[in-house]
């Protein structure tokens, strides 16, 4: 089944669509830490594609030097010239050249780890973070990692921010995939949704011993992004909601104003 878009914008028409183009960034996006080789019929299971679409494109990708083949295992892994234009987008982000410097400064001041997200479909993507726990956490987020949107402080802060029809299309696609737990969730994502508007931001624990919070951050004509703080230990959710939510609203309205005066 096909991702939900995570935005507002109106789609272009299918005439104006290049579908060639849009298989060839599906077989890219199914490449993820941890599946570093596949196969053309893994691709093809992951895209929902043909294995005569994958075949095709694959040897096009490779071509372009945008994949890899390893011959022994008649499977690919993403080019280095991949990792060039992600360098080029966070080199040339206006957003990220504000962001980075300020949050390195709170991180370091408080001795806690800041992090700045997009929604990309039903997943946050995180464009930087800077960590500074005094203990190591259960994972070390990088740029480009990638975390659930609907159990995060992250996603339930862009999920506030979004336009309604959006954020409906998104629950609507998260209770078919957590049926089990969707109840529970659910609530906890409205209870977040709900904390945003009325106080700015919400926070979030999906992982032993880590408490997150975040904010939504509008920046005119620049996609909705999203800051949190975390820390990892033994100190209760409450404590840290008290500690770091003055400091997290601070810090997204400073990244506003930077971003406006840039």
């Amino acid at each position: 089944m096909e991702k939900p878009q995570a935005t507002a914008d109106e789609k272009p028409s299918s005439a104006e669509r290049n579908r060639s183009l849009e298989r060839g960034v599906e077989i890219l996006r199914a490449f993820r830490p941890g599946a570093d080789l596949l196969g053309n019929g893994e691709l093809a299971e992951r895209t929902g594609l043909s294995r005569a679409t994958v075949s095709r494109l694959t040897q096009t990708l490779m071509d372009c030097g945008m994949l890899e083949r390893d011959r022994s295992r008649r499977a690919y892994r993403l080019a280095a010239p991949v990792l060039s234009l992600a360098h080029a987008m966070r080199t040339g982000s206006p957003v990220l050249a504000v962001a980075g410097p300020l949050m390195r400064t709170e991180a370091e001041k408080l001795k806690i780890n800041v992090g700045l997200a997009v929604a990309d479909r039903d997943e946050m993507v995180y464009l930087e973070s800077v960590r500074y726990s005094r203990r190591v956490a259960w994972r070390n987020v990088v740029a480009g990692q990638r975390v659930p949107m609907e159990l995060t402080s992250l996603g339930h802060a862009w999920l506030a921010a979004a336009d309604e029809p959006v954020r409906k299309r998104l629950l609507a696609h998260f209770k078919a995939r957590r049926r089990g737990e969707w109840s529970g969730l659910s609530r906890e994502i409205t209870q977040a949704v709900a904390n945003v508007k009325n106080a700015g931001y919400c926070w979030a624990s999906w992982q032993p011993q880590v408490v997150a919070l975040a904010t939504p951050v509008v920046l005119g004509k620049h996609p909705v992004h999203v800051l949190n703080m975390s820390v990892t230990g033994e100190e209760t959710p409450q404590a840290v909601v008290d500690r770091l939510h003055e400091p997290l609203l601070a810090l997204a309205k400073r990244l506003q104003e930077g971003i406006s005066a840039a």
